[in-house]
C-alpha cells in the first residue's frame, strides 16, 4: 500500500461533509501532480462543481481549504482550473521510509484470481535466439509482476515438438547426419538440430534451382523438390506412429530439451509446466472432430477442414489437411482446453510476438464459437520484434543471433568494460567473474524490457553495457555505491530519522522511493516491465544527483546524515527488488 492510501477516505468525508456527496473511497482517483505544478496528489474536482455550486475554481479552493484544516499530513494546496494539487507533509514519506528499513516493502494483499502466463514456447528445430530473449524475459517478469501484486501465477510454455520444420531438421540429418551427435560435434543438441535446419534449407533452395533450371515454375519446384516432399512423408509417417521415425524424433528432441534447459537455466526463467505439441495436438484433433459434428467446422472436398470465419471480419481457416494431419491453430485449441482443465484459470496470458496477431484473432474466435465462456478471458500480449543494426534476422538461412553466443559475448563485453574501469580491483577470480555474468547479463536484460514491448527495438549490445545512461549497468553501479556507503555509515538511529527535516531537493527523492507500489500496480497491470525499468533507472539518476549534493559521510550534523543514510538504504532496497521484478541481480560491490 502506498504512503498516500490515507487520501481517498479523506476525499470521501470532505465530499460529504462540503457537499454532501457521497462516493466510495476507492472509486476515486487522485493523480499524481504534474511536474510542472507544486504539489504531490492531484483531485479532478470538475464532478462536484454542479454539488458545489461553484465555479471549479471557487471549488477546488474551498475544498483545499477544508483538506488543509482536516489533516496536517496535507500542508499547502495549489488550484489549476479544475485541478486541486495537494503537497502532502514530509513526514508521510519518513514514515513510508522507516517502514521499509524495518520491515522490507510491504506485501499485496492476495486476489482470489488464477493467471496463466504462456511465454518461450520454442521450436524444437533450431536454439532459442535474440527473439526468443525478449519473448522469455518479457514473460517471466510480467508473470513475476503480476504474482508480487496478489495474482495466482502460473507460469506455462508449449513445447511445439512436431510439425514439417521439425521433420525438416530430422530429414537433413538422414541425410548429412553420419551419426553425428552433440558430443561428437562438441556443441549443445539445441544447436546440432538447429545446424540440421540451416542444412535442410540449403538442399531444398538447390533442388528448387535445379528444376527451375529444367523448366519447372517456382511454385511447383517448391512443391516437387525431393527434400521436401520427404519431409512431408515423414510428418505422415509421425502422425501414423511409424517406430523409426518416433525413434530419431526422441533423440533429437531429447537433445534439443538438454539444451533448452541450459539456456533457461542460464537467462533465469523458469516455468510451473511444459505442455507438448505432440500431446495436445490429439485434443485438438478431437475438438475438431466434435466441432465437425456440430457444423461449427465444415469439411471441403478433399477432405481438409475449415472454419469460416468472414462473417467475423476474419478469414476461412484450414484445422486439419486433407491427408488428416494436424495445423499449428489445431495444437493451440487442444492446450487451452488442457489448461483451463487444469488451473481453471481467471485469464489466460500469451507472450507471443505481432507477427501472431491474427493466428491469435483466429484462436479466440474459434473457442467461442466452440462454446468455450472462458474464451473471453485470453488475451495476446504481443510484442514488437527484436532488430539488430545489421536487420532482420531468418532461423532457416541460419542468420539469427543465437541467445546463447549472445549471452557470451555480453559477459565477455562486461568483463572487458569492468576491467578498463577498475570496477574489479580487490576482488578474487570468482567474485569477479560473477559481477561479469551479472553486468553483462543484466544489461541485456534491462535494454530488452526498459522498452514499451508493442514496440520494435533495436538491440545494440555496445549501447546496452554504457555505465552510463539509461542501462542495466547504471543502475547496478548506483546500487553498489549505496553498499559502499552504507558499509560506512551503518545502521541509522530511528529516533535521529525521525528528526529529518529534508530540504525540498531531498523531499522529491523521497517522494519518488515511495511511488514504488503504485508502479508496480502499475506495470502489472499494464503487462509492463518497462514502467518498472525507468522508474528505477529516474531512482538511479535522481540519487546519483541527491549523492552529489547532500554530502552523507562528511555531513557534521547527526540528525541529517541518519535522515540521508535512511533515504540511502531504502533506495538501494528499492533497486534490489525492483530489479530481483525483471530477473536482474544487483551487485554489492563493484
Amino acid at each position: 500500500m502506498s504512503c498516500d492510501a490515507f487520501l481517498p477516505a479523506l476525499v470521501s468525508a470532505a465530499l460529504q461533509d462540503l457537499f454532501g456527496i457521497q462516493i466510495a473511497p476507492e472509486s476515486l482517483v487522485l493523480q499524481k501532480t504534474r511536474k510542472e505544478f507544486k504539489g504531490q496528489k492531484t483531485l479532478v474536482v470538475f464532478p462536484f462543481t454542479k454539488a458545489a455550486g461553484l465555479s471549479p475554481e471557487a471549488t477546488a479552493a474551498r475544498f483545499g481549504e477544508h483538506l488543509l484544516q482536516k489533516d496536517d499530513r496535507i500542508i499547502a494546496y495549489n488550484v489549476v482550473k479544475g485541478f486541486l494539487n495537494l503537497e502532502l507533509s514530509h513526514r508521510v514519506y519518513l514514515s513510508y521510509l522507516q517502514e521499509v528499513l524495518e520491515q522490507g516493502h510491504r506485501k499485496f494483499s492476495e486476489k482470489k484470481e488464477t493467471v496463466v502466463v504462456e511465454y518461450s514456447s520454442p521450436n524444437t528445430n533450431k536454439p532459442l535466439h535474440l527473439g526468443h530473449l525478449r519473448n522469455n524475459l518479457l514473460g517471466w517478469s510480467v508473470a513475476e509482476l503480476l504474482k508480487e501484486v496478489g495474482y495466482s501465477v502460473k507460469k506455462v510454455s508449449v513445447i511445439n515438438d512436431r510439425g514439417i520444420h521439425i521433420c525438416k531438421s530430422m530429414v537433413a540429418y538422414q541425410l548429412l547426419g553420419n551419426h553425428d551427435t552433440p558430443e561428437s560435434m562438441q556443441i549443445k543438441g539445441d544447436h546440432v538440430v538447429g545446424h540440421f535446419y540451416v542444412e535442410f534449407d540449403r538442399l531444398f533452395k538447390a533442388e528448387v534451382a535445379d528444376l527451375i533450371g529444367k523448366g519447372e515454375s517456382r511454385e511447383s519446384a517448391e512443391n516437387q523438390a525431393p527434400v521436401m516432399l520427404r519431409a512431408k512423408d515423414m510428418l505422415r509417417s509421425w502422425e501414423a506412429g511409424d517406430p523409426a521415425v518416433l525413434e530419431l524424433w526422441n533423440k533429437m528432441n531429447g537433445w534439443v530439451y538438454r539444451g533448452f534447459d541450459e539456456t533457461y537455466r542460464r537467462m533465469g526463467v523458469d516455468f510451473d509446466k511444459l505442455y507438448y505439441e505432440s500431446q495436445t495436438y490429439l485434443l485438438g484433433k478431437q475438438v475438431v472432430q466434435e466441432g465437425l459434428k456440430k457444423e461449427i467446422f465444415y469439411s471441403e472436398a478433399d477432405g481438409s477442414v475449415w472454419m469460416d470465419l468472414s462473417a467475423d471480419g476474419l478469414d476461412k481457416k484450414i484445422v486439419q489437411r486433407s491427408d488428416g494431419t494436424s495445423v499449428y491453430i489445431t495444437q493451440d485449441l487442444g492446450t487451452a482446453i488442457e489448461r483451463h482443465h487444469d488451473y481453471g484459470f481467471t485469464r489466460m496470458i500469451y507472450v507471443v510476438g505481432n507477427e501472431q496477431d491474427y493466428h491469435f484473432k483466429v484462436l479466440f474466435r474459434m473457442l467461442q464459437k466452440l462454446g468455450y465462456a472462458w474464451a473471453d478471458n485470453l488475451y495476446h500480449l504481443s510484442y514488437g520484434m527484436v532488430e539488430l543494426p545489421e536487420g532482420k534476422m531468418k532461423s532457416r538461412e541460419g542468420t539469427v543471433v543465437d541467445a546463447d553466443d549472445l549471452m557470451d559475448e555480453m559477459v565477455d563485453t562486461a568483463a572487458q568494460i569492468t576491467r578498463e574501469l577498475g570496477k574489479t580491483d580487490g576482488m578474487n577470480e570468482e567474485e569477479a567473474r560473477r559481477l561479469y555474468d551479472m553486468i553483462g547479463l543484466g544489461a541485456l536484460k534491462y535494454f530488452l524490457l526498459k522498452v514499451d514491448p508493442k514496440k520494435k527495438m533495436l538491440f545494440d549490445p555496445k549501447e546496452s553495457i554504457d555505465f552510463q545512461g539509461n542501462t542495466g549497468p547504471f543502475i547496478q553501479y548506483t546500487h553498489a555505491r549505496i553498499c559502499s556507503l552504507l558499509r560506512k555509515a551503518g545502521h541509522p538511529s530511528s529516533e535521529l530519522v525521525q528528526a529529518y527535516e529534508p530540504s525540498e531537493k531531498e523531499k522529491e527523492l523521497m517522494v519518488l522511493i515511495s511511488e514504488f507500489p503504485a508502479v508496480i500496480q502499475e506495470a502489472a497491470e499494464s503487462l509492463n516491465p518497462g514502467h518498472l525499468a525507468n522508474y528505477l533507472f529516474d531512482i538511479a539518476r535522481e540519487y546519483n544527483q541527491f549523492y552529489h549534493d547532500f554530502p552523507v559521510m562528511r555531513e557534521s550534523n547527526e540528525i541529517l546524515k541518519a535522515g540521508r543514510t535512511a533515504v540511502s538504504a531504502v533506495c538501494a532496497q528499492t533497486l534490489h527488488k525492483g530489479f530481483s521484478l525483471l530477473g536482474i541481480g544487483v551487485p554489492e560491490r563493484m
